[in-house]
């Protein structure tokens, strides 16, 4: 914890670095991905502050659309795209993913019943050829398609996919090797960017 508290009373002693972000934000992208401490979105991508608009949940699951118990998921997603007017939403999976692990091996979650309860509103069971395969590779991609079709029942997404104001994307982040791949529909494979 000392390396990180060392670094942030020293982050600060750089105003003229972040003084424009008190002007407001305006990214392009919202990045839906995995809590997991080793998918870090700005170090994938390149971003600097300001360029990202970030939702990190458990497994990157986008959990389902209902009008009368909104989700602070949802909540995220409706202003990404409504009022800061994101052009992409890319949901990004990862290798090595525990939430998707815990999916595709049936793990007994009844020590943790909140992960429990979170990962069901995985779309469907994540499927895979080789459920001892550690990097859950076939699970992932799987399961990130599934997540790109639940954002498509967003009213809110639907709308701008309509008009061509919104694109979906589905990465896949292998965290041994630092590759990014993205799913291709016309192949309907994950081909490296």
């Amino acid at each position: 914890m000392q390396p990180l508290i060392d670094h942030a009373r020293t982050f600060g002693q750089r105003p003229e670095e972040f003084a424009q972000l008190a002007r407001g934000q305006s990214p392009e992208v919202l990045f839906i991905t995995c809590s997991d401490s080793r998918v870090v979105p700005a170090l994938i991508t390149g971003a600097r502050p300001g360029q990202l608009f970030e939702l990190r949940t458990a497994g990157n699951i986008v959990p389902p659309y209902t009008s009368g118990r909104p989700t602070g998921e949802a909540a995220t997603i409706e202003y990404a795209v409504e009022v800061l007017g994101v052009k992409d939403v890319v949901v990004c999976g990862h290798s090595h993913c525990g939430a998707v692990g815990a999916l595709v091996r049936g793990d007994d979650l009844d020590a943790v019943p909140a992960v429990r309860e979170w990962l069901s509103h995985a779309a469907d069971q994540p499927k895979t050829a080789d459920p001892a395969d550690p990097t859950v590779a076939e699970a992932v991609q799987h399961h990130v398609l599934a997540q790109l079709l639940r954002l498509r029942s967003y009213p809110c997404v639907e709308q701008r996919l309509a008009d061509g104001r919104l694109r979906l994307r589905g990465w896949y982040y292998e965290v041994h090797t630092g590759v990014v791949r993205e799913h291709r529909a016309g192949v309907d494979a994950f081909e490296a960017l």
